[in-house]
């Protein structure tokens, strides 16, 4: 019966990759083809879908790859695709392409998602909802958006988002920049390709006291008082801010601020002293920039935001089309103004920009204040104040021009511009994860938790009802934090995915876009090793936690429970291996239809969407869960591709340890009868490939009731301490006797 299963698990994987080479051929040679994906979208896109009133598209610029956007023969826009413009890739390592028109005032007019390879699983919203929020941009400033760094559109829109989500932003934002610099939209002007003209001065000398640091500049402030603050939110968009104004005489001080860069080190020097200047050399690394802002007056520029969540909320520095935030880790405090006539102030504080943010001091920037004020029980209003910065010329040097040929400047502004990229693609995902350090850490408590548990298990395992609880409570946190609240449930989209981005050249910018899911995924290589599938699926795994707490709500019911016969149990294995192979057959032919077809997995339905989805679908995911009542773990014994992909490398595992007795199987059928997914052969041996590594086998090792080994075993020490007691006894007897 093997040889047959074997002979026929081998013509069927024949079929499924002769198949997938015949489909694989033409779908390259049409990959070749599109040599130009805006006409190619532009075909495929109505001009009314994307713009209300649009009817027709011009031809494509030759040196730029942007169309105009024509209403009754008068062009209205122009039109591109993000993905001519950005290399910000999404969870599949491949672009998200987006279709978005821009107005000569460099306002967007439209914009629609056309094309993503995506893991559907992990977008964690419906499609449509996702193109919803694409067209959503409609209306957004990009004049507005350079002159914020990116940040004048709405932020909740990132800060609620996914990954998918947060690069589609990405990806209008900066390409529409792009756009509308290149060909001057709205007064934008295309930023030359140059290094900068000065550099810092290092032997320039500064004002030795407070006054003459502000006069010449060195040192700028803002002074706002009521009256100002009060007119500001008047003129505001929101009507409740005038309702509530700020109390006192409008004279009164509402924030005197004042900054200057003191990683200048003339500047430095001058306001920290000697030995504060000495302390802030050691704290910045090689091209960090350190700026010192101080305040007084009864708004705080620091707020307590970064308290509780490690960020400054009320201050950014904005320089171009960049703008920097900063966080509790970048910030220290200043005890005392070295340089003479400072005024008192409240607050003092240095805060670090990082080398790698793109920040150079001898260009100018402004220091942006946003100002807050409560019109609702949890409703705020917004205004911002600037304070414009531009580092004085007796600080800089003039950078003495070099002549280069003219290939090598080429070269340079495309090296310039890859690194760019690069550092664009970098900012992004590290903000990712900066968003999702709670979950991160939530995350790696539970891997070393488990971690612990298996090399432990010797210990953990003595006690059957510790053993209970803990799995009990650690699926309640995989099922609720894992899956329902952090979304880290893993797919079979994900080995798809891994092996197109092998295939089409490896990044790793693509798969750090979802820190929890990268965490994960390395932790079950590992955990691979070590003990095969059975950590992730029997502990990690979001709806294999559903299925089995199901069962255990099903049991107290008193739902009948069935076991199969063990050669069906067997042949039924094979099952989710073959799903697997036609997956991955498709993925090699076409993502998008590997995509579809992996919806046989209900976890985006279950875990990520909690069953907020339309009927068939919920429908599907309560039919794989609705056997689990009846048979344990169903879905993960018979159906889950992803658990016969992991199987597969889990052969390699160099440890076995699950411990057995020579008596297991043979006679002894107590472990097989009572293992969970039926993991164990009636001749005694555990499949590690099924295997969930629940460990109650390891409790039925131990067990003094249920294990005959072992209760030989006491019976032996009993009757070997009586009998021992027993000669103690007649020692002492006949000792006594006369």
């Amino acid at each position: 019966m093997p040889h047959l299963i074997i002979s026929r698990a081998l013509r069927f994987l024949t079929v499924v990759f002769s198949l997938a080479l015949l489909v694989v051929l033409p779908t390259d040679a049409f990959s070749q083809s599109q040599s130009n994906l805006l006409s190619r979208f532009l075909a495929q896109t109505p001009p009314s879908s994307l713009v209300e009133g649009a009817d027709a598209y011009g031809g494509v610029k030759e040196d730029l790859p942007v169309a105009p956007l024509l209403k009754d023969g008068t062009q209205i826009g122009w039109v591109w695709v993000t993905s001519d413009f950005v290399g910000t890739t999404g969870y599949s390592g491949k672009p998200i392409h987006t279709l978005v028109a821009i107005g000569p005032d460099a306002t967007i007019l439209g914009a629609k998602l056309v094309e993503h390879s995506e893991p559907i699983v992990l977008v964690g919203i419906p499609d449509e909802k996702i193109k919803a929020l694409t067209r959503s941009y409609v209306g957004v400033d990009l004049v507005e958006e350079a002159s914020s760094g990116g940040q004048s559109h709405d932020l909740d829109i990132i800060s609620g988002a996914t990954v998918t989500i947060i690069v589609i932003d990405d990806s209008i934002v900066r390409s529409g920049l792009k756009v509308a610099r290149a060909l001057e939209l709205g007064g934008l002007k295309q930023a030359k390709a140059q290094g900068p003209k000065f550099v810092i001065n290092e032997d320039a000398q500064a004002a030795g006291d407070w006054t003459s640091l502000v006069g010449d500049g060195t040192v700028r402030r803002l002074d706002l008082d009521v009256s100002q603050v009060n007119q500001a939110f008047a003129n505001s968009a929101d009507p409740r801010a005038a309702r509530h104004p700020e109390k006192g005489p409008d004279e009164d001080t509402f924030i005197k601020l004042a900054v200057a860069p003191v990683s200048v080190p003339a500047i430095g020097k001058v306001l920290l002293g000697e030995n504060g200047y000495s302390g802030l050399s050691n704290w910045l690394a090689a091209g960090d920039h350190a700026l010192m802002v101080v305040g007084r007056g009864r708004y705080s520029f620091k707020g307590s935001g970064y308290v509780r969540g490690g960020i400054f909320d009320r201050i950014q520095v904005v320089q171009g089309d960049n703008s920097f935030r900063f966080r509790d880790r970048s910030h220290k405090r200043v005890s005392n103004i070295a340089v003479d006539g400072s005024p008192s102030f409240k607050e003092m504080d240095l805060f670090k920009i990082p080398a790698d943010a793109g920040f150079d001091p001898t260009k100018p920037w402004r220091l942006e204040l946003l100002v807050q004020r409560r019109v609702g029980a949890i409703d705020k209003a917004f205004v911002t104040f600037g304070l414009d910065y531009r580092l004085p010329e007796k600080y800089l040097s003039p950078v003495i021009a070099q002549k280069v040929e003219p290939t090598g400047s080429a070269a340079a502004a495309v090296q310039r511009a890859d690194q760019s990229e690069i550092a664009a693609k970098q900012a992004l995902w590290k903000r990712i994860w900066w968003q999702k350090r709670f979950e991160i850490a939530g995350l790696l408590v539970m891997l070393g938790t488990l971690t612990i548990a298996f090399f432990f298990q010797r210990w953990l395992v003595k006690s059957e009802k510790i053993t209970f609880w803990f799995r009990i409570g650690f699926l309640t946190l995989t099922l609720f934090f894992l899956g329902w609240y952090a979304n880290a449930q893993l797919s079979v989209v994900n080995l798809m995915a891994l092996g197109g981005a092998l295939a089409t050249g490896f990044s790793w910018d693509a798969f750090l876009m979802e820190p929890l899911t990268f965490i994960l995924w390395f932790s079950v290589a590992a955990a691979l090793l070590f003990w095969g599938r059975g950590a992730y699926c029997g502990w990690l795994c979001p709806f294999g936690a559903l299925q089995e707490l199901l069962n255990r709500v099903a049991k107290l019911a008193r739902v009948p429970q069935w076991t199969l016969p063990f050669g069906l149990n067997e042949r039924l294995w094979a099952v989710k291996y073959m799903i697997f192979l036609v997956l991955f057959g498709l993925s090699l032919a076409s993502m998008p239809w590997a995509e579809r077809f992996a919806e046989v997995e209900p976890f985006k339905t279950a875990i990520i969407l909690k069953f907020d989805r339309s009927w068939p679908f919920v429908l599907f995911a309560l039919a794989m869960l609705a056997p689990g009542l009846f048979i344990e773990r169903f879905y993960c014994r018979y159906v889950c591709p992803l658990g016969g992909a992991l199987a597969i490398p889990a052969r390699m595992r160099m440890f076995d340890w699950l411990k057995r007795y020579p008596d297991c199987g043979r006679p002894c059928q107590t472990c097989a009868i009572e293992c969970p997914v039926q993991a164990i052969h009636p001749t005694g041996e555990i499949n590690p490939n099924e295997c969930v590594n629940c460990l109650h086998c390891q409790v039925l090792y131990h067990s003094e009731k249920k294990c005959p080994v072992v209760i030989r075993q006491v019976k032996r020490r009993a009757n070997i301490a009586a009998s021992s007691g027993k000669t103690a006894a007649q020692k002492r007897a006949a000792s006594t006797q006369p």
